[in-house]
């Protein structure tokens, strides 16, 4: 079920983020003297998860391990103690819910249509719903850390943060954060583009119901970023 899904990756990663986050308040020592640990694990991590999305044929396993690597980053915000970190860890984790979910919802669209999650599938889709190519488009968008999102902010402040920490971190995150780019446009252009599969006989259009679910999801990730010091000061 992909409410499932959507739950996980919108609400129950970010708790898991946000009891990191009470833990520090309890335990800073502790973390500040193991922090290049949890920063190495968190480093290779994400970089192993980035290229492993790209190997990907389940458009919902690649989703899924996006969410591992967007985490990664926010495990990096935390440990480096500083308080752009903090605030670049909070900010990232709201809005990668959303995108995320996002993504999870519109990947389940299309397999109410297709009966399928495979990309070898799933491809073409602009020739039956051009209008949800576009909410595909700026999901993914999203998900990548372009403007206006708030994934581009907070993915700026924790890297500031980590060069702050150690400069030669800055080599690990320029991949983690290119990576981030290429398995987000190539699961757009792949399932958006190119010909539909020969086997799909029937097919029905989008429901207003769709695009203002998507709405919802895409709206406040972009629209808060225009009032981003309320969670800057915060």
């Amino acid at each position: 079920p992909i409410s499932g899904s959507m739950v996980l990756a919108g609400i129950l990663l970010k708790l898991g983020g946000y009891g990191l986050m009470r833990m520090m308040n309890m335990m800073k020592m502790n973390f500040i003297k193991f922090n290049f640990i949890w920063i190495t694990i968190s480093i290779y991590g994400g970089l192993m998860i980035s290229f492993t999305c790209l190997l990907q044929s389940d458009v919902k396993s690649m989703i899924a391990y996006s969410s591992v690597a967007h985490m990664s980053l926010v495990i990096m915000g935390l440990m480096s103690s500083l308080q752009w970190g903090f605030t670049g860890a909070y900010i990232l984790m709201i809005g990668h819910g959303l995108s995320s979910s996002g993504l999870f919802c519109l990947t389940n669209m299309s397999y109410e249509r297709v009966n399928s999650r495979s990309m070898f599938i799933n491809k073409g889709l602009m020739t039956f719903m051009p209008s949800m190519c576009m909410f595909w488009f700026m999901m993914c968008s999203s998900n990548m850390a372009s403007p206006p999102s708030l994934n581009l902010m907070g993915e700026m402040m924790i890297m500031n943060s980590m060069i702050k920490w150690n400069q030669m971190t800055m080599i690990m995150l320029m991949p983690i954060s290119f990576m981030s780019a290429c398995y987000s446009l190539y699961m757009y252009s792949y399932t958006q583009h190119g010909n539909y599969f020969s086997g799909t006989f029937s097919y029905s259009n989008s429901y207003i119901s769709e695009f203002l679910l998507i709405s919802m999801h895409w709206l406040p990730l972009n629209f808060m970023f225009m009032k981003s010091e309320m969670m800057i000061n915060f």
